[in-house]
């Protein structure tokens, strides 16, 4: 059985954090769906047409990857998607709590999804989309913590 696993996020930017997500749980899902979703109590910042984009980009020779946009809730959209698995990554203990949380709603919501939290790389610990939308809109470079352009 192929195993797919569903990335959630606003990905607002897309992050080298995220990158580093996806390519460790290549190895270890057959198919990876980087689901970038609506967040109702966020404004984004970055289009998420361009965002989508710039991923596939990234990813064109991979076909392991897929990329979608969604406004549903991550348990429907990962079912419709036949992922089994939706992969989390973690900075820290504020980020399990949060993270810890949502994955118990999902499993209420859809049975047969199991959540797998990955450690982010000591690397990127410190990439916070909110702080690299900060320094975006004050003109300050945010290029070495994006994989590449996402405007």
């Amino acid at each position: 059985m192929e195993k797919i696993a569903l990335f959630p996020g606003s990905f607002d930017p897309f992050t080298k954090g995220h990158l580093d997500i996806v390519n460790r749980s290549l190895k270890l899902f057959h198919k990876i769906i980087i689901a970038i979703g609506h967040n109702s109590r966020k404004h984004r910042y970055f289009d998420i047409s361009k965002t989508k984009e710039a991923i596939e980009k990234y990813f064109q020779d991979n076909s392991q990857v897929e990329v979608l946009i969604y406004d549903e809730l991550t348990a429907e959209i990962a079912k419709k998607n036949n992922a089994q698995y939706l992969v989390r990554g973690l900075r820290n203990t504020a980020d399990f709590e949060y993270e810890s949380s949502i994955s118990h709603i999902n499993r209420h919501l859809n049975l047969d999804l199991e959540t797998v939290f990955l450690i982010t790389s000591t690397q990127f610990s410190h990439i916070n989309s909110s702080i690299i939308r900060e320094i975006q809109k004050y003109g300050g470079d945010i290029s070495t913590f994006i994989p590449f352009k996402q405007l």
